[in-house]
């Protein structure tokens, strides 16, 4: 858990296309390893893969954590996730973090192809599989949906025996597992006032195996929006209402069974409904103050206020939008939210 002082902050930052856009992109990159950010992450769902992307700003960085945010666990091995970040932890001289999660059964089965099967428990064997080959040891497992006998080992040294593993995790479940097996926890939309319930879920998990819970990272996605001038702050609230409504009315089930749970039960329930007539009926259903609870809207200088009070409530590593603009805007905006 983090202690007070200066703020760890990760950023969510996507590569793109070729071109201009992407030259961009990779000197915002570069601007965030040189003040200090923690972390950058890269998500992958139906588009660029992101492998790709974590070794090409393992190139182009030199302090910055670089992590998956998330790899699901059915469409690569338990092997093949090991492997591949062993190299890149190579490569990059130890900076990388593995973000895992479950994905939802409309990628998995019909992108992957691959029966979305026992997720929780497949996260829990991915963990402890990757763990082994990363430890150096021979691999040889026992489980549930892995028996792996041969006892292979990797065939080289790893820079490190253990790269840290952060799992996305909304249910209570899946929280307490993660405190059973994990260095930290992805939430995402999680309200600002219910992350003392999650603390308290962690803990439970982690007491059962002799940890303790303050020692398991929390890293939210935060939906970000940057007010640059005051006359931008309707639009900026309005468009952060857009993601929310999204994965309540199209994602499955998992998030507005969460945001029901954790205090909005009206609220996804109006929010579902309106998706009968469209979009923007979906994102009118959403109130300001769900955003004020589950998302950061402001200038540069309220987001570096809210980051500290947030911080209090438990949060160890936000992860936030890439500030929008050229270098120079983006960068002087990155100043301010890490600096006040």
């Amino acid at each position: 858990m983090a202690s007070a002082g200066k703020l760890r902050i990760g950023l969510t930052a996507g590569l793109g296309s070729g071109g201009p856009g992407h030259a961009e992109a990779f000197e915002k990159i570069k601007l965030a390893d040189q003040m200090g950010y923690d972390s950058l992450w890269f998500g992958e769902t139906w588009g660029y893969d992101l492998v790709t992307a974590m070794a090409d700003v393992v190139r182009e960085t030199e302090r910055i954590n670089v992590a998956s945010g998330i790899m699901n666990v059915f469409s690569r091995s338990p092997g093949v996730i090991a492997s591949t970040f062993a190299t890149l932890d190579e490569r990059s001289g130890g900076r990388m973090i593995i973000g895992l999660g479950s994905s939802g059964a409309n990628v998995i089965e019909h992108w992957h192809g691959v029966p979305f099967a026992k997720p929780m428990h497949r996260l829990r064997e991915y963990v402890e599989i990757i763990n082994l080959v990363l430890s150096g040891e021979r691999l040889i497992y026992h489980g549930e949906i892995f028996n792996l006998e041969r006892g292979f080992r990797l065939q080289f040294t790893p820079v490190r025996s253990h790269i840290p593993i952060y799992i996305a995790a909304i249910t209570p479940g899946s929280i307490r597992q993660t405190g059973e097996v994990a260095d930290g926890l992805i939430p995402i939309y999680w309200p600002k006032d219910r992350y003392g319930a999650l603390r308290r879920r962690l803990d439970a998990g982690a007491a059962k195996v002799g940890r303790s819970g303050r020692d398991i990272t929390v890293a939210p996605y935060v939906t970000t929006g940057y007010v640059l001038d005051e006359s931008q702050r309707r639009q900026a609230i309005q468009q952060a209402k857009g993601p929310i409504s999204y994965y309540v009315g199209r994602m499955g089930v998992f998030y507005k069974e969460m945001l029901a749970r954790e205090g909005f039960p009206e609220e996804v329930k109006a929010i579902d409904a309106a998706w009968a007539e469209g979009q923007a009926a979906a994102v009118a259903a959403v109130p300001d103050y769900m955003i004020e609870k589950t998302a950061i809207v402001g200038t540069p200088k309220e987001i570096h206020q809210t980051l500290i009070e947030w911080q209090a409530l438990g949060v160890d590593l936000p992860v936030l939008s890439m500030p929008p603009g050229n270098p120079d805007q983006a960068g002087r905006v990155l100043d301010t939210v890490m600096n006040g």
